[in-house]
């Protein structure tokens, strides 16, 4: 039997936890031991309302990896949102990166993926016309 597809998702925002609510439950149900997923929550929304409560009320997984970077600057959290996913990338041995969204969360998964050759993945909902 081959290996599970192990991604990364890359969450920050109350938009992505949304978002990745129906991967996470598919992963952890019907793909189940066919994708092994790893949920990186980079903090950029840390507080109950904008984060936690999506997790509870969708059946959201704790994410495996916490980077809690929480306010500053836009290059200050980017920077170090940059810095811990490159760290979990670079100790995950992931086949694939999953981002959603256009935030600073995105962007700072998008750039250390690149830059170490994995395959990304970007979901965006985009607006109806």
């Amino acid at each position: 039997m081959t290996r599970p597809l192990r991604i990364l998702t890359i969450i920050g925002a109350r938009p992505q936890i949304i978002k990745a609510a129906a991967l996470s439950r598919a992963v952890s149900g019907p793909y189940a031991g066919r994708i092994d997923e790893t949920l990186l929550h980079t903090g950029q929304h840390y507080d109950q309302g904008m984060s936690q409560v999506f997790h509870d009320e969708l059946g959201i997984p704790e994410p495996g990896v916490q980077l809690a970077v929480g306010s500053g600057s836009h290059g200050d959290t980017t920077a170090r949102m940059l810095q811990g996913i490159e760290q979990e990338l670079l100790r995950g041995a992931y086949d694939l990166v999953l981002i959603y969204g256009d935030t600073n969360s995105t962007v700072a998964g998008a750039l250390a993926a690149s830059k170490l050759h994995i395959p990304i993945a970007h979901v965006e909902a985009g607006p109806k016309k």
